[in-house]
């Protein structure tokens, strides 16, 4: 988005005003990315605002050789990976829900829709049980539907690196449906 590269540009040169435009525009993405990483809502804040901090200092070094949100996606998910080795926290089950995936309730009657959504937290609560590579490129990929050229440069790997990875969580992910 070459309007995000502006934005940096211009942050970079000591804008404030184009820096907090990036905030705005990138933080819900950064936060569902934290969120479906961490598990915990608290966490995920300190993430993005880590995360920010750090995409702070690092402005004048942004080459621009990768869009905007795929650098961001890159250093909130680096951030959300370093704390998760930190801590090791255990997943909180409870706080992964439909409610930080408004957009994936579907439309029809109230009882369908009621449904899906059942259907929808069920995946999310699944998502979150699985080991952290596991979840990560699921995330990425198919939560957050970067393409596979986008989530290897995420991760620094190589797309079959990246396939083989995807391939072992989309597995995972149907057993731990299937024994539901």
């Amino acid at each position: 988005m070459a309007d995000s590269e502006a934005l940096v540009a211009a942050a970079a040169a000591g804008d404030h005003a184009a820096f907090d435009t990036l905030v705005r525009r990138h933080t819900p993405m950064m936060f569902r990315v934290a969120l479906r990483i961490t598990g915990s809502p608290a966490e995920a804040e300190d993430v993005v605002q880590e995360a920010w901090l750090a995409a702070w200092r690092s402005l004048s070094a942004f080459r621009h050789e990768s869009a905007v949100s795929t650098w961001l996606y890159r250093v909130v998910t680096n951030g959300a990976l370093a704390l998760l080795r930190r801590h090791r926290p255990t997943v909180s089950l409870d706080t992964v829900s439909i409610d930080q995936a408004p957009d994936l309730v579907a439309v029809g009657t109230p009882e369908r829709q009621v449904v899906h959504a059942e259907q929808v937290d069920e995946v999310l609560r699944a998502i979150a049980r699985l080991d952290v590579p596991q979840r990560v490129p699921l995330v990425l990929r198919e939560l957050e539907g970067l393409s596979y050229e986008e989530v290897a440069e995420v991760l620094e790997v190589s797309i079959p690196a990246l396939r083989s990875r995807l391939h072992r969580a989309r597995v995972a992910l149907l057993g731990q449906l299937r024994e539901r």
